[in-house]
């Protein structure tokens, strides 16, 4: 692979994790009370800690993606 191809794929994995992460998030907040429900009942968190967790779950989420996909397409953009 050349630094063509891998700037290429970098920027295509940034667009879709940044689509998961605005799906999750429109998800989050569309059906809110359902997701706390069906994820309560399931893992046995409490529903009050929950929306903490999911907040705290999309920000590493988008963290790694700017850490992973979206600084090195910038640096590989600026050398090439």
């Amino acid at each position: 692979m050349d630094i063509n191809q891998i700037t290429t794929f970098l920027g295509w994995c940034t667009v879709i994790n940044m689509g998961f992460l605005a799906f999750a998030a429109i998800f989050l907040l569309i059906f809110k009370d359902l997701v706390i429900n069906i994820h309560s009942k399931l893992t046995g968190v409490s529903a009050s800690k929950l929306p903490a967790l999911y907040f705290s779950y999309m920000a590493n989420y988008k963290i790694g993606i700017l850490m992973f996909n979206l600084v090195p397409y910038i640096a590989l953009t600026l050398m090439g």
